[in-house]
Parts: C-alpha cells; structure tokens; sequence
C-alpha cells in the first residue's frame, strides 16, 4: 500500500508540473497548441521507449548472441509480443492533450481548470457506478466536500467561460477520465504507456496538417512542450497507471483534486508567490474530502462485537 501512496504522490505532482508548463507555453504564447501537443506526445513516446529498451537490455534473452546489433534487434522483437496498451486509450490521451491545449487558448487557467477535474471527477464516478460500485455515504459526502473545497479556491478566478472553450476542456476531461479507468486493468504499465503514447502520435499527423497555416514555434516553447511530454506526461502517466491499479475509481477520481492546491503550493515555493489564507482554507477542505472518501467507510463501520 505505501507504495501505491508513494506512486499516486508522485503522479499528481507530475499533474502539477504538467499544468505549470502548459501555462508558461501556451498563455504566452510561445508555440502554437497543435504543436505543443505534437511535441509533447512525441517526446514522451521517446522517453517512454528509451527506459523500455534499458530495462529490456538489463535482461537479455536466454539464447546466447554474439552480435550486439542483433541482441538489439531480438529485444526490439519483444516489443511486439508483449505490445500492450490499446487503440481506445491511445485515442483517448490524444483527445485529452490535443483539447487540453486548444481549449487554453480562449479559456483562463482557474476556469479551465474547473471545468477539467470536475468533468474528470464525474467521468470516473459515472463509469464507477455504471460498472456496478455503489458509493458509501462518506465517499459521497467526501467527494462533495472535495469539490466545494476546489471551487471555494479557484473562485475568485473564475470568469465567464466561452462556448468553445467550455466543449473542448470538457472533451479533454471526458478524455482524461476514461484513459485513467481503462488504465486500471494494466499489467504493466511502463509498457501499456509507451504504446499508448506510441499510438497516440499517429493521430497528430492529422492535426498537423490542419494547423499548418498556424504554426508558431520558439526554442522555449519546444523546451516546455518537450520537458512536459517526457517526464510529467510521459514518466507522470506511467506511474499513474502503476498507481491505479491499487486504488478506487472513486478515490483516483477524488485525489486529483489536489493537483490545484499542489500546483498553488509549488506557485509558493518556486515563483514567490504568496500563501493566502483562501489557499490554506481550501487545502484543508479538499484534504479533509480526499480523507472522508479514502477513509470514511471504514471509520464509521461498525466493529464486530
């Protein structure tokens, strides 16, 4: 169990890292969404079969080769074997990152944010309870208080979206939704990723070609978009499906809640910004949910006498 804490910990603060990037890339902006989400797929399908093959390397096939060219080409051979992933959530990652970027681009950070994990949390528990899981009382008033706790910080912020921006962010988190469910059945998720990640490249091409008369490109956004694909997308989504597999469709739903407030917090600490007393009332809030939801049912059980 702690280390499906520590993989959860780690991937939401990739979710973090993630949002910063896209902000800094895309609200300047200093590259253009279609090759931003290029980019960013791309670089992550890189990294992502770069560890695969290391980790492959570190063990060989049991037949003795002579030739390291062709223990090579017998270890790219494996890939096809053991190829997991689908076609459904590469479409679905695609759907997701393409969306994502193009709806920052009419919409505010907070407001896309809001419409991002509260569509993401709905997906996830409508999917929950279409499969058959019935909600305690806790997780439910959990989940509630989580969400108040969300809205409470970002508030403030909040302005009219536009219709535009509305579908495409709502599209991107009906995407992210169904990805993290599907990827709960993964039996390696190093793997199923990189495929993922792999599959999801062939559908940018499409993209692209629609978005020729608009490409804009600069080193720093290529930097951003490249840094954002290989760890906190590439790497951050890896350890998420390994994550998943441990955890409630309920309590994955719950959790990424949190990536605001750690995305505040990380504000706090690496661009000076200032702690302000709505930041520390919504952290409590959006905690004491994501602990009513993990927790609550078993607290308020009763013991067997």
């Amino acid at each position: 169990m702690s280390k499906t804490i520590i993989a959860t910990i780690l991937a939401l603060i990739a979710f973090a890292a993630n949002s910063v990037l896209a902000r800094l890339a895309l609200e300047a902006p200093i590259i253009d969404p279609a090759t931003f989400t290029t980019v960013r797929l791309i670089s992550g399908a890189v990294m992502l079969f770069i560890l695969v093959l290391i980790l492959r390397l570190k063990s060989p096939p049991q037949t003795e080769v002579r030739y390291p060219i062709k223990s090579l080409y017998q270890h790219a051979l494996l890939f096809e074997v053991e190829a997991r992933g689908s076609w459904t959530s590469a479409f679905m990652l695609f759907l997701y990152a393409s969306c994502f970027s193009f709806a920052y681009i009419v919409l505010d950070t907070a407001t896309g944010a809001l419409i991002l994990f509260g569509v993401v949390q709905i997906t996830m528990i409508v999917m929950s309870l279409f499969s058959g899981k019935k909600l305690h009382f806790s997780e439910w008033a959990g989940l509630i208080l989580a969400f108040v706790g969300f809205i409470y910080l970002i508030y403030p912020n909040l302005g009219s979206p536009s219709l535009y921006g509305f579908i495409l962010m709502s599209v991107a988190g009906i995407g992210w939704g169904v990805y993290s469910v599907r990827g709960r059945d993964s039996l390696n998720p190093l793997v199923d990723t990189a495929f993922n990640f792999l599959r999801a490249v062939s559908f940018v091409g499409f993209l692209m070609v629609l978005n020729l008369a608009h490409i804009s490109l600069s080193w720093q956004g290529l930097f951003y978009a490249a840094i954002s694909g290989a760890l906190t997308s590439g790497i951050g989504y890896a350890i998420w499906y390994a994550a998943l597999k441990n955890l409630q469709l309920t309590t994955a739903a719950v959790v990424q809640l949190s990536v605001p407030v750690i995305a505040a917090i990380g504000g706090v600490l690496f661009v000076n910004e200032s702690i302000s007393l709505r930041l520390i009332i919504a952290t409590i809030i959006i905690l004491g949910g994501i602990v009513l939801v993990i927790f609550g049912r078993s607290l308020l059980q009763k013991p067997n006498r």
